[in-house]
């Protein structure tokens, strides 16, 4: 039996963590209205953008120099580097390769890494010119500094950023916001899967454009594999996943868990696309991790209906931006709703099957990151 002690300081600090990200939210709220900003549209970004970088000349898709800044963690390899691909040239930096590094990220290591950051982009520039720069980082690894060199170099940026529901700020170091807060207004794009972060990157005087995350449908695909499995989920364990899984289980569901925490362990991106085949549901989650109330779109949103999974996830507003909900895909709210989907959906094969060819064909369709990039760079008028 877990310690109630830990039970109550793990409880403190989601609350805590929380009434932090309450307040953050309507700081920003306030001073966005205080400002009377608005949220730019797509041609408005253009335009925005064609002012910055008048000399911006668009090549054909497979033409384009790109300098492409992130580590591979476990998915960005075989989900960003692809994508990149399709449209020309890539160079990659990865700190962790270039600083020998291995495990979590030493933050003492900051200052060795933006100096290297510049000397690599400095050397670069001597051979070639990129006609992109897309970076996938925070400021837990660059400064304000580098970003400024970036931004006197005039070559148009884009920065990815995922979690900006909770870590647009993130904890404070040395003076320094571990999100995104103190570098986004040196790109010349910031691309944000959090649709209501795009007022705190206007009030932070940065340029954002709402777009989630997507998938490679080369490596999520469907497979002909029996399905064996009644219900699956691939995540980590925190939150309340634990206790809807037991929830589930209890009521006669059979399901399996995979992941950081869970007695099944992790999987391999492969082993992962197979068990989406095997399973008759795949499960999801849609809340941020230590905060009530707060969800986000997920990488799995994309992953497992383009992996030809049926997909049963968290209710919450930004799926029906993505997805026609009951017919594509299917949401539940709370855990007697998730219980009774479940079994309507194990009951009913066919009307199962064709919401999981119907989410196959929106994911391939609507949701590759290849479409994403795409977008991104007419935006930045670099294609």
């Amino acid at each position: 039996m877990e310690d109630p002690l830990k039970i109550y300081r793990k409880k403190l600090r989601e609350w805590l963590g929380w009434r932090r990200l309450q307040r953050e939210n309507t700081m920003y709220r306030r001073m966005f209205h205080k400002l009377g900003l608005k949220v730019p549209g797509e041609s408005e970004i253009k335009d925005i953008i064609h002012r910055r970088h008048p000399s911006i000349k668009p090549k054909k898709k497979g033409d384009l120099r790109i300098l492409a800044i992130y580590h591979h963690y476990n998915w960005e390899d075989t989900s960003l580097k692809p994508a990149l691909e399709k449209f020309g040239e890539v160079w990659r930096y990865d700190w962790f390769e270039r600083l020998g590094l291995e495990g979590e990220w030493p933050r003492r290591m900051k200052e060795t890494l933006n100096i290297d950051l510049t000397t690599f982009v400095s050397d670069l520039l001597k051979k070639i010119r990129p006609d992109v720069i897309f970076m996938y980082v925070t400021g837990e690894q660059v400064t304000p500094e580098t970003m400024k060199f970036f931004e006197h170099l005039g070559i148009p940026t884009v920065n990815l950023s995922l979690n900006d529901k909770e870590n647009f700020v993130g904890k404070i170091y040395n003076g320094q916001a571990l999100g995104v807060r103190d570098i986004c207004r040196y790109f010349t794009l910031n691309w944000t899967s959090t649709e209501d972060a795009l007022v705190k990157y206007l009030v932070e005087g940065a340029l954002p454009i709402y777009l989630p995350e997507g998938a490679n449908p080369e490596v999520h695909k469907p497979l002909n594999l029996e399905k064996t499995i009644e219900c699956s989920f691939v995540g980590q364990c925190y939150g309340n996943r634990r206790h809807v899984i037991e929830h589930l289980r209890a009521r006669g569901i059979k399901v399996e868990a995979f992941g950081s925490g869970w007695l099944n362990g992790p999987l391999s991106t492969e082993a992962m696309v197979q068990l989406y085949s095997k399973s008759h549901i795949n499960l999801g989650f849609s809340g941020v991790m230590g905060h009530r109330n707060t969800y986000c779109l997920k990488g799995r949103d994309f992953e497992i209906p383009m992996s030809g999974g049926l997909y049963l996830t968290e209710h919450h507003t930004e799926l029906e931006k993505v997805y026609e909900i009951g017919r594509e895909i299917v949401t539940y709210q709370g855990l007697e709703d998730l219980v009774s989907k479940i079994r309507e959906l194990l009951q009913n094969p066919e009307k199962a099957e064709q919401i999981r060819q119907a989410g196959y064909r929106r994911a391939r369709r609507d949701h590759t990151w290849e479409q994403r990039f795409d977008k991104i760079f007419k935006l930045l008028g670099v294609i």
